[in-house]
């Protein structure tokens, strides 16, 4: 039997939507612990991302309780510092009353970290950044989110800050934008306690290729988690795993793979439309597929053709890896 790792879901997946356009939302309203409850459902969940503040009325208690009973544990906490109150930025917020509000938002879920015993504060700084040319001065934007960055990181030296950077949206220009500008970021920090999160979705969308990306931040030491999805590579679409770029999902794992990388795979996906529990359990399906086809995959062949660059060969080699393991599995 194979023992595969351990596999989560942002509790966001679990969630009702809303857009420009429905406005009134795709289904009614779905509380934190109900999220939890969806997510127990799936089967084969171990682990979920928790957005904080919670729903209205429901209490930390109640949370841990809820993950307890569908056996759930927390990787992050992901405070929501990207809604109207922080429209204009959370750390790069030119009012500086505003900044301070935020980081003071951020302590407060760092103590629902500790409290929920996670694995890291994910930080998804999505209101940073600008909308025009000459909007911003570019160097005190950049110092304002290094600064603020480093103000929370020292004040949380006993937790794992990771950041997960995104090229675009809500602001057209995010200021945490790509591995290598996270990376630079985190070099300017100076602390060990900051990293980052890799979104498959966000890496793609932003034109890198996301193996790469992750090659990049395990050589500097600093990949915490990720989260996989996909999308069509024009928008951050956050659809079910592997139904877009399914060979680019494949390479991003056998990086992972080849540098013993070991945490939890975890899904960032907003089904507006679908069943959500179900979209989970075929995300599953097909991140077991791509986990056994990462054992069945001929490495000695394949690492000889990367060293020739041989292209046609290493898809050969891959092909035969992935094509085969869907047969038999359910």
């Amino acid at each position: 039997m194979t023992d595969y790792p351990p596999f989560g879901a942002g509790l966001w997946h679990f969630a009702s939507y809303v857009d420009r356009y429905a406005t009134d939302g795709y289904a009614p309203p779905v509380s934190t612990v109900e999220m939890i409850e969806r997510a127990g459902q799936v089967g084969e969940l171990a682990a979920v991302d928790v957005p904080y503040p919670f729903t209205a009325g429901i209490t930390i208690d109640e949370v841990r309780d809820a993950l307890r009973a569908n056996n759930l544990f927390v990787t992050g906490v992901t405070p929501e510092i990207y809604l109207r109150r922080f429209s204009k930025g959370a750390f790069t917020n030119p009012n500086p009353g505003v900044r301070a509000e935020a980081l003071e938002f951020m302590n407060e879920a760092a103590e629902i970290v500790r409290a929920l015993d996670g694995q890291y504060l994910k930080i998804w700084p999505g209101q940073d950044g600008w909308d025009y040319p000459f909007q911003v001065n570019h160097h005190d934007l950049w110092a304002l989110a290094v600064d603020g960055m480093r103000d929370l990181a020292s004040a949380n030296p006993d937790l794992r800050i990771a950041i997960e950077y995104k090229p675009r949206e809500p602001r057209v220009k995010m200021t945490w934008d790509s591995a290598a500008r996270s990376i630079l970021g985190i070099q300017q920090i100076g602390l060990d306690n900051v990293g980052v999160l890799l979104d498959f979705g966000h890496s793609l969308y932003g034109g890198e290729s996301p193996a790469d990306a992750a090659q990049l931040l395990i050589d500097h030491g600093v990949l915490y988690g990720m989260d996989v999805n996909d999308n069509l590579r024009s928008w951050d679409d956050d659809l079910v795993v592997g139904t877009v770029h399914l060979t680019e999902i494949f390479e991003y794992f056998y990086t992972l793979r080849i540098n013993d990388w070991q945490g939890v795979w975890q899904l960032d996906q907003f089904p507006f439309r679908e069943d959500t529990v179900e979209a989970a359990r075929l995300s599953i399906r097909t991140l077991k597929a791509l986990y056994r086809a990462l054992d069945d995959l001929d490495m000695p062949a394949l690492q000889d053709a990367q060293a020739r660059h041989d292209a046609l060969a290493a898809q050969r080699i891959v092909q035969t890896a992935l094509l085969s393991s869907m047969a038999g599995h359910e």
